[in-house]
């Protein structure tokens, strides 16, 4: 694997977007131009190159509605190895630009294919696209650190450290400690995840205490129309992720997920190759049969030796009776007003705490904006008559009936602004719902810090979280038309 151009962008909000960092491999660039004979495309300027990446990102004409080049359909985004399609006399596609964002920065490469390039090979078929991601993701770990970005002071200093760095870690193009090309392709006995050594490019080597952090995601999707002739929908989607920071050599660990006495069993369990042995009655429940009470409920124990980077432990889908927010959403509209009138109830079971609650309310293939005459009894209402949209935010808090109500008109004129959604026609409309809660989840799901066992001499601290948050979660306006599905919603 190698690189032909490395970049690093800043683009911290109230600043100006530029490159902070850029180095080209021109040994690199003349194997690229001899392995794409006629079909070579070179690296354009630093000045086209940013621009062209952040249309590509979307990180562009963020004040626009439509941009061609971003939104057109037939422009499909192939992440995480993006196009950059460069015009003039050297036009043609630059492929696979990967990048990865954290914080302030953009940190982007464009990794050399070692393959014809039509017709376009599989990227699960290019090693340089992972190793390129596992560079760049080493990259970061050396400019932000592990945690937060740090002061800018810090973040400097680093960027001017960065050449002698690459110069170690990466020298001609090509980093070092990755995998052979043409290795064979037979299958081999597996070395242990937990005698990895640090590779050379992740020079954030970590130091301190040991630590091995494990985190639990539920996110909740929901379809919910208000009418007795059409059923709610809703799916629960978990993943635990996990980090092991440690000096040295890495420790075996086993991690064990468990239920409330009336829990739901897991269903649809996916795990990561790093795990070492499972009891295969963990796998069996689908939620694709039926339901008949006999499948296992836990506690699921997954003993594993944990690659050097963070990765997805373990990936489930949950039935749970209820979803966590009951709405209604009813829009009529009489001349040329909306009457709108939107109820939110939060259900007993559901942790009375957020980190953030917002409900989106979108006019699209509607007039202009006008006069917005509404009343909500918690939270507080912004109006963007530029997009149309109503923001309701709800706080970090329901009231103590656990019920809040938006009641109104809304009036509009002049002509409607941008492209049109055909799903938001006459009366079809919708409310979105955004939020996460802290220290929870919908099936009760749960990693005791106790219950994390790690076989090491380091004695690491064990750190756990688990969280709830949205994803999809649509109410619809119960008195027009809306997209049915008479089937189970699939994550």
């Amino acid at each position: 694997m190698s690189v032909r151009a490395l970049w690093i962008i800043s683009h911290e909000k109230g600043e100006n977007v530029s490159i902070r960092f850029s180095r080209r491999f021109s040994t690199v660039e003349h194997r690229a131009k001899r392995l794409a004979g006629s079909s070579y495309v070179a690296v354009p300027e630093e000045s086209t190159v940013l621009q062209l990446l952040l249309t590509e990102l979307g990180l562009s004409n963020s004040d626009k509605s439509y941009v061609a080049l971003r939104d057109d359909c037939l422009h499909h985004q192939r992440s995480p190895a993006l196009e950059l399609r460069v015009d003039g006399p050297g036009k043609g596609t630059l492929w696979p630009v990967l990048a990865i964002s954290q914080g302030p920065l953009i940190l982007a490469c464009l990794s050399l294919v070692d393959v014809p390039p039509e017709p376009r090979p599989p990227l699960a078929n290019l090693l340089s696209v992972s190793q390129g991601l596992t560079f760049l993701e080493g990259l970061q770990t050396f400019l932000l650190g592990s945690g937060s970005k740090p002061d800018g002071e810090g973040l400097v200093s680093r960027l001017a450290m960065l050449p002698s760095v690459l110069l170690q870690v990466c020298p001609l193009g090509t980093p070092l400690d990755v995998p052979v090309l043409g290795a064979p392709a037979t299958p081999t006995m597996p070395t242990p995840a937990g005698n990895q050594k640090q590779p050379a490019w992740k020079t954030g080597l970590h130091r301190g205490r040991a630590v091995v952090n494990v985190a639990l995601i539920e996110t909740v999707r929901s379809m919910q129309y208000g009418n007795q002739s059409r059923q709610d929908l809703w799916d629960v989607f978990g993943t635990v992720t996990c980090k092991c920071e440690v000096e040295g050599v890495l420790p075996n660990v086993t991690v064990t997920l468990t239920l409330p006495p009336n829990g739901s069993p897991l269903q649809d369990i996916l795990v990561h190759p790093c795990v070492t042995s499972l009891d295969s009655s963990i796998l069996t429940a689908s939620s694709v049969d039926n339901y008949d009470g006999s499948a296992f409920s836990g506690p699921y124990k997954f003993p594993f030796s944990p690659p050097l980077e963070p990765f997805r432990l373990c990936s489930y889908t949950s039935q749970v009776p209820v979803p966590p927010f009951l709405g209604s959403y009813q829009l009529k509209e009489e001349e040329n007003q909306l009457r709108v009138l939107v109820t939110l109830k939060l259900h007993e079971s559901v942790k009375n705490s957020f980190e953030y609650c917002e409900a989106h309310l979108p006019f699209f293939n509607r007039d202009q904006m006008g006069v917005v005459d509404m009343k909500v009894s918690s939270g507080q209402l912004d109006v963007s008559k530029e997009k149309n949209l109503l923001v309701w935010t709800l706080g970090q808090k329901f009231p103590r009936s656990r019920e809040v109500t938006m009641e109104g008109r809304i009036t509009f004129s002049g002509p409607a602004p941008g492209p049109t959604d055909p799903l938001c026609t006459e009366l079809t409309a919708y409310l979105k719902l955004y939020f996460k809660v802290p220290d929870m989840t919908l099936s009760g799901c749960c990693v005791d810090q106790h219950s994390v066992q790690v076989y090491s001499s380091a004695k690491p601290r064990i750190v756990t979280s688990r969280e709830l948050q949205s994803k999809e979660y649509f109410i619809w306006n119960s008195t027009g038309t809306a997209p049915v599905s008479s089937g189970q919603m699939m994550l």
